[in-house]
């Protein structure tokens, strides 16, 4: 801003440039979106008739920051019903009640941001990473069922899997055949 206070005259002329009377320069709607970033205050005007068509290229600004890739701060329905506003009996609430709601945004997004990353900082990064870790080593331990070649472990998933030694080979066979008989005498029983 400045020194006295003042906003920046900017003066669009019939050729549709903008000339920054305080620079002696051209500026383009990029140069005055990054003035209003910067917290520069300015007035457009009209070079020809002096009319103050600050509000025209302050929306020309925000309609090219919406055309670029990325850029769309104003979702579809919030501008539909912006559009009905135009002509309605609350069309005089919705100026003040924007500009309180931008103001109370712009006041505390340092700490809706301080929130924000607290939030999902630690603790739910901590506890996808976690998951993440768990689904790895059940990934693993069925992988182990279908290769007939061992799976060597870190020493993370080491300390994840359980102390009880495996069960050889001939002792699995050996159960799967003790099952396999009680099944078939009782189902000699119920054929009985």
């Amino acid at each position: 801003m400045s020194k006295d206070n003042e906003p920046v005259a900017i003066k669009k002329y019939a050729n549709r440039r903008l000339y920054h009377t305080g620079t002696s320069t051209y500026v383009t709607l990029d140069d005055l979106a990054g003035m209003v970033k910067r917290g520069e205050n300015f007035l457009v005007t009209d070079a020809k008739s002096g009319e103050d068509i600050t509000r025209s290229v302050l929306t020309q600004i925000i309609f090219e920051q919406e055309s670029k890739s990325g850029q769309n701060l104003l979702p579809v329905n919030f501008l539909r019903q912006l559009i009905g506003f135009y002509g309605d009996s609350m069309q005089s609430l919705v100026p003040s009640y924007l500009e309180y709601s931008i103001r109370s945004l712009t006041e505390n997004q340092q700490k809706i941001r301080d929130q924000f990353a607290g939030s999902l900082g630690s603790s739910v990064f901590g506890v996808m990473e976690e998951q993440t870790h768990k689904n790895m080593a059940m990934f693993r331990e069925a992988l182990s069922m279908f290769t007939p070649f061992p799976i060597v472990k870190t020493g993370e998933e080491k300390a994840e899997t359980t102390d009880a030694a495996p069960a050889k080979p001939d002792e699995d066979i050996d159960g799967l055949k003790r099952e396999l008989a009680e099944m078939q005498k009782r189902l000699d029983k119920l054929a009985r």
